[in-house]
């Protein structure tokens, strides 16, 4: 976990002598308050199918509701990065990455984030790559906002202001995508000789997501055949 400020939570001392550290936690806000929006509009259109349907319509509209909110759960809510000292866990909608920092081989942001570890490429859905924010911090880092800036005072704070600035990059005026891989991957190269960060890449399915989606999709089905 961490403050509201994105600053771990500093804990008792390691046995080494370093202070332990609480999970470095990741995720997409705008992917978190669309979910929150979809699933208030999907409640208020399923409840007024319910109540004021005829026929078929309200028996349709309850079938459809694991067949909307789960996936939607999964793709907006779900993801999740948290990165210890021990291990990266990277919560995808559909399963769960768990890789110990020594199997980790490298984080890139591309068009997307995504690790390789343990001789495969996994995609990281809670640090989506935003080209805007990129677009905005090159302009900031322009030869123009320099001599813009001498003149203002304003300086590469331009670009921290507008891009949201990640606890521990060595660079604040980049991307938050940018920022937060940069920040992973120093964590990797760090964590990777620590006997406790040894270990095989283990992938978990989410079960919990994938089988309501299925059920309420043949419930669905048969409804609307009935």
């Amino acid at each position: 976990m961490t403050d509201s400020d994105g600053t771990p939570h500093q804990g008792k001392a390691a046995p080494g002598g370093e202070p332990e550290y609480a999970d470095r936690v990741y995720r997409s806000v705008p992917g978190v308050i669309s979910g929150v929006f979809l699933l208030a509009v999907a409640a208020w259109l399923i409840g007024d199918a319910v109540v004021t349907g005829a026929g078929k319509t309200p028996y349709v509209a309850l079938a459809a509701v694991p067949v909307f909110a789960f996936p939607v759960i999964a793709y907006t809510l779900r993801p999740v990065v948290r990165a210890s000292g021990d291990r990266l866990v990277v919560r995808n909608p559909w399963r769960t990455i768990i890789a110990p920092w020594a199997s980790v081989d490298a984080l890139r942001a591309g068009y997307s984030v995504e690790l390789l570890a343990g001789g495969r490429k996994y995609q990281v859905w809670a640090v989506p790559v935003s080209l805007r924010q990129r677009k905005r911090a090159t302009r900031a880092q322009s030869r123009g906002n320099a001599e813009h800036a001498s003149r203002t005072g304003l300086g590469l704070g331009l670009a921290a202001r507008t891009n949201p600035v990640v606890q521990g990059s060595s660079d604040p005026t980049r991307a938050w995508s940018d920022q937060v891989t940069d920040v992973l991957q120093e964590m990797a190269e760090r964590n990777a000789r620590r006997p406790e960060a040894a270990g095989p890449v283990t992938v978990r399915w989410c079960w919990w997501v994938i089988v309501p989606t299925l059920v309420g999709l043949v419930a669905l089905i048969s409804v609307i055949a009935a």
